[in-house]
């Protein structure tokens, strides 16, 4: 019931966090082409993502914190570890959370008395904040996977390197993955919108012009990062073939250890016949994905004894992932070359809606990564160090809680989607007008 709790808030907070690192970029984006074009559409959307922006962080702060009261309440095990080990990330995300708020906060009250090169650097701040937080933040799940800077000696912690810790074999992989992950997905959340509005728009019209460059805006960061993101994905593999093998064997469905071994692609991993049903296999491109070679030997689950093995519907979260990741460069590829290879000046409606649902793809090829990542890890809190039973709370009637934590997260929700419907319903882009800013490049 701890993990149902757990993960519940950091399903909620996963989708505010992530929107709060890739909405920053798009709103730079836009001022950078408001300089440089000196159109006025690029600014005013910039003015209406920061609002959106601040809601989405007004919602993001409270989901954070409880996930931060939960640690404590539901992983007093865990917590041992992480006071005594790795507690540096969440002491600098405080500042990072600092800057971030600090300079969001300069930008949403006074961007219209700010000269252009202010505006740009408190953007720029934001999103170093929002980016370094996420990183900061995810760093202890990366030093979950591969757990350095400390021994374990009789039960003891000792030989404590709070840095070896820090910056641990997983720090820069998992960095880069939620980083471009985030970017990606902020950039087809705006696509998506930009599209739904274009679908209602009058064609040609002032609105329907407006919303298609934020959504070629969208298209152009989104299918960027999204081969970032597989690149990065690459290399997420890579590293758990050295670091955590059984969690890729669970992933893959593989049990037997083998040399060119194949990638399984869809199906459902069935433990009693050893196989993946249903499954298109690759030959031997599991190989090539764990070390850039054909002949490479990947460790299967046989190799381990079964109370260590990760639940296997994994291999389901990981195909979840990688195939919305794959769906996500062929959308970015779409918007592109319609405009730029077939030279159209209009999408018809039916790749509208294509680009209308890649923004909740987006959002649920987070959730497979993130769920992928925390389960296929299990039965280990710490991995090899700390099992997930071991570092769970004792205590009694929290059954209980994770009703109360459901019911404030529905609320959240709901009262999140009522302040976006108020607010932009009472300001429609008809009705938006430009701040006129600063137009010289000194200090404001």
């Amino acid at each position: 019931m701890t993990r149902a709790i757990f993960g519940t808030t950091m399903a909620f907070h996963i989708i505010f966090a992530t929107m709060g690192v890739g909405l920053p970029l798009m709103i730079l984006l836009v001022e950078l082409l408001f300089w440089r074009t000196r159109d006025r559409d690029y600014e005013i959307m910039a003015k209406r993502w920061t609002k959106a922006q601040a809601i989405l962080l007004g919602v993001a702060i409270p989901s954070g914190t409880i996930a931060g009261v939960q640690l404590s309440l539901l992983w007093p095990g865990f917590m041992a570890i992480v006071g005594k080990v790795i507690s540096l990330p969440f002491q600098i995300e405080i500042f990072a959370f600092f800057v971030e708020a600090l300079f969001m906060s300069i930008y949403v009250y006074a961007a219209h008395r700010l000269s252009r090169n202010m505006r740009l650097l408190s953007l720029f701040m934001v999103l170093l904040g929002a980016t370094a937080s996420a990183i900061l933040i995810t760093n202890v799940h990366a030093f979950e996977g591969t757990p350095t800077g400390f021994r374990m000696v009789d039960g003891q912690i000792v030989d404590v390197d709070p840095w070896k810790a820090f910056f641990n074999p997983s720090f820069f992989v998992t960095a880069g993955h939620v980083t471009v992950s985030a970017y990606m997905t902020g950039a087809f959340i705006v696509a998506g919108v930009a599209a739904w509005k274009m679908l209602r728009a009058e064609k040609g019209s002032r609105v329907y012009l407006y919303h298609q460059k934020a959504l070629l805006a969208g298209l152009i960061v989104g299918g960027t990062f999204s081969l970032l993101t597989a690149l990065n994905g690459h290399e997420s593999a890579q590293l758990l073939h050295e670091y955590q093998p059984e969690k890729l064997a669970a992933a893959e469905g593989l049990f037997e250890t083998q040399a060119y071994a194949p990638l399984a692609i869809g199906g459902f991993t069935d433990p009693e016949t050893k196989k993946v049903k249903y499954a298109i296999e690759i030959p031997w491109a599991l190989s090539f994905l764990a070390a850039n070679r054909f002949d490479e030997v990947v460790v299967g689950l046989d190799d381990f004894p079964k109370e260590l093995w990760p639940p296997l519907y994994i291999h389901t979260l990981f195909n979840g992932m990688v195939i919305i990741g794959s769906l996500l460069i062929f959308v970015g590829f779409i918007g592109f070359a319609w405009k730029k290879l077939l030279k159209r000046s209009q999408y018809p409606r039916w790749v509208l809606w294509v680009f209308v649902v890649s923004g909740p793809l987006a959002l649920l090829g987070i959730e497979f990564g993130w769920i992928f990542a925390c389960t296929g890890r299990q039965p280990w809190v710490v991995y090899r160090v700390m099992k997930t039973v071991d570092a769970a709370t004792q205590a009694a009637g929290i059954s209980t809680l994770f009703w109360i934590f459901l019911s404030v997260y529905v609320f959240f929700a709901i009262i999140t989607l009522l302040v976006f419907r108020s607010y932009f319903g009472r300001h429609p882009l008809e009705l938006d007008p430009p701040e006129q800013p600063k137009v010289d490049g000194g200090t404001a």
